[in-house]
């Protein structure tokens, strides 16, 4: 059932599940973060990547406390609150249940906050326009380059509700290659981070990996064919594999990676003779190279390029509170507190 349109007439509390970080969030209405946390999760360390009946359980177990954290450091009790939005999707199932169930009992607890069903993506898209960031109003339409572990896009963004895919990953996203390439050279999980300070002791020029779809039409991405020259790569090197081997190798990934997001923004940006600037968002876009690839490509087209700052570029619930602000404000609601969690929830797929 969709939501009564309202304006915003107090806090919007969000509560962000879809993967492993457990979040929680409190924004005023005009996006001044009032209260923020982010667990994430260690559990999954052993295993390379998300379990995700780990990451529901551990839901379940933090969830209540964080929530009542934020309501503590913002200073206000539910009574105090305008709205409550939660991750529907997309993302994992279980941990998708766990936020979505546990907002719907606050909204049902609490009349006067009705209950705002937000799509993940959605929320990354729309983070650039948070205010207080600096860098001036990011106003519609923008492309948004949209890099994480499970999704890499170019989006172009013309309004609230109003998104157009203009290319995707067709094998790995970004995030993935990125998790995949620090496993194999013995890093830690997420590989985001740790790639990015290994490379720094690292020469990119010494192994020359390939440059998926580099100079093709379009804006598809594809990294599956960079993991698999990297995992060849530590294979020729065997049991010989040094340090510096291992720093080199993840300079030359990661100059491999920003070679082609410059490449693939480029080509957006041709498809979108209106963007008004680029935007990154994901998990990935908190990487400094790929920030500064990505502001090259702006530059060159006359454009400014922004991205959140690197704590609210994963995932995290101030997202989902600005998402369900930007609609609340436009009087452009979302499904209600009959909306089910669902793992697929494309972008197109909003109004």
């Amino acid at each position: 059932m969709p939501l009564s349109p309202i304006s915003p007439t107090g806090p919007v509390l969000a509560i962000e599940t879809s993967c492993d970080e457990t979040a929680a969030a409190i924004l005023a209405p005009d996006g001044t973060i009032l209260a923020q946390t982010v667990l994430s999760q260690r559990d999954h360390l052993p295993y390379g990547g998300v379990v995700p009946e780990i990451a529901a359980r551990a839901h379940l177990h933090f969830l209540p406390g964080l929530v009542a954290d934020v309501l503590r450091e913002a200073g206000i009790g539910l009574p105090d609150l305008g709205a409550i939005a939660a991750t529907v999707g997309p993302g994992l199932i279980g941990g998708l249940i766990v936020g979505s169930s546990f907002a719907k009992g606050f909204a049902i607890a609490t009349p006067q906050a009705p209950f705002l069903a937000i799509n993940h993506l959605e929320a990354h898209a729309l983070t650039a326009r948070l205010p207080h960031l600096g860098g001036g109003e990011v106003k519609f339409p923008y492309l948004l380059l949209l890099l994480s572990g499970g999704h890499c896009q170019c989006v172009a963004v013309e309004g609230i509700g109003q998104y157009r895919r203009l290319g995707a990953t067709i094998d790995d996203a970004v995030g993935e290659a990125f998790d995949k390439t620090a496993k194999m050279l013995g890093l830690g999980w997420p590989g985001g981070p740790f790639i990015e300070k290994l490379a720094k002791s690292g020469d990119p020029t010494t192994f020359p990996l390939p440059r998926p779809l580099l100079g093709r039409a379009g804006c598809d991405f594809s990294f599956s064919g960079l993991k698999t020259a990297v995992a060849q790569t530590i294979s020729r090197l065997g049991p010989a594999i040094t340090a510096q081997n291992r720093a080199d190798i993840a300079a030359s990934f990661q100059a491999s990676v920003c070679a082609v997001l410059a490449d693939r923004a480029q080509h957006a940006l041709e498809m979108m003779p209106t963007a008004s600037r680029l935007v990154a968002g994901g998990g990935v876009a908190a990487n400094t190279p790929i920030r500064a690839a990505l502001t090259a490509v702006a530059a060159r087209q006359n454009l400014p390029f922004s991205a959140p700052p690197p704590n609210l570029c994963g995932d995290n619930a101030v997202m989902i509170a600005w998402a369900a602000i930007e609609r609340l404000r436009i009087n452009h609601p979302t499904e209600g507190i009959e909306s089910a969690p669902r793992p697929r929830f494309p972008l197109d797929q909003l109004s």
